[in-house]
């Protein structure tokens, strides 16, 4: 059965507005002071109202996003309407941050089998039915998730009752990971339907990996289309800046219209903040841009081993 997931859409992802710590630049000025519990839980619950009446209908989170389940959980158990929606949460991260925004450490890797058991049991606390597609979260080439039979049967078991099973890149390997991905079975099958990377103007490596995701018959989902902020607002290059002038759009439509524009792409995920910020994304598409203001965009491109290292020095606002 095919994942329900939108054709060359905006979908909304909760990293930047479920915990009050993250990377994203200019998220101090988006979020200001308060970021108690409540306050972000009202601000995703806003986010996520503005996004479903523009029309938005896939929505990801992710174990380690602060309360990001809970609250996405919470806006769906309050709008019982809202019935066409695709939900992805991830798995494979553990949020240590305690609320905070400058914990020494704001979350932990581990992608063992205990940690799917014991996360898979918390996202069916808060999600149960409601959950589409469960995803490897930042899987690299030297992932255990791409060599363990017994992780693997058991996500087949997952997928067995409907629940697709996706994996999520991250790093300078990304096509590494993808390709390896692309190769685990379980009883001759694929075992994964959906591939979640990092894809925009500066980093581009993944795109041909992701091509080949998209030909084996995956589902391709973009994440940090924006870079994290480094696409958007004052920070973007003037390569940018001078097409977002050129077709009158906001840099940020600019920048996630350049990853609507791959042949490969299903879904590009906003990490809006706040609602002018959805607002501007929901703008892009992959109609707006030419093949010449997409090679010029293309020429951006920097080494991914730079582009991941300068991502990795980013502080937590």
């Amino acid at each position: 059965m095919p994942l329900p997931l939108p054709e060359k859409a905006l979908g909304f992802g909760l990293a930047a507005v479920a915990r009050p710590g993250y990377i994203n630049l200019g998220r101090a000025a988006d979020l200001g002071a308060n970021r108690s519990v409540e306050t972000l839980r009202t601000r995703t619950h806003t986010l996520l109202d503005s996004a479903y009446a523009a029309g938005v209908r896939y929505f990801d989170a992710a174990r380690s996003y602060g309360r990001a389940e809970e609250f996405l959980a919470d806006w769906l158990t309050a709008r019982p309407e809202v019935d066409d929606v695709t939900v992805g949460s991830k798995w494979g991260y553990t949020y240590t941050a305690g609320w905070s925004t400058d914990a020494e450490q704001h979350e932990v890797k581990d992608h063992s089998l205990a940690t799917y058991e014991r996360q898979r049991a918390e996202t069916d606390a808060l999600l149960g039915d409601r959950l589409d597609l469960y995803q490897i979260h930042s899987v690299t080439p030297d992932s255990p998730a791409l060599t363990d039979r017994n992780l693997h049967a058991r996500l087949a078991e997952l997928a067995a009752t409907g629940v697709a099973v996706g994996f999520s890149t991250s790093g300078p390997a990304q096509a590494d990971a993808v390709r390896a991905a692309l190769a685990v079975t379980v009883d001759g099958a694929p075992l994964f339907r959906t591939v979640q990377s990092t894809y925009n103007a500066l980093e581009t490596s993944a795109g041909p990996a992701l091509a080949e995701a998209h030909d084996a018959g995956l589902s391709v989902i973009v994440k940090e289309g924006m870079a994290n902020g480094r696409l958007a607002g004052p920070h973007a290059p003037d390569a940018l800046r001078t097409v977002a002038e050129e077709t009158g759009l906001g840099r940020d439509a600019v920048a996630l219209a350049f990853v609507l524009r791959q042949p490969w792409v299903r879904v590009v995920l906003s990490g809006a903040a706040t609602v002018p910020q959805l607002a501007a994304n929901l703008t892009a598409g992959p109609a707006v841009l030419d093949d010449e203001r997409t090679a010029r965009l293309a020429a951006l491109a920097e080494d991914p081993r730079a582009y991941w290292q300068r991502r990795g020095q980013l502080p937590w606002h």
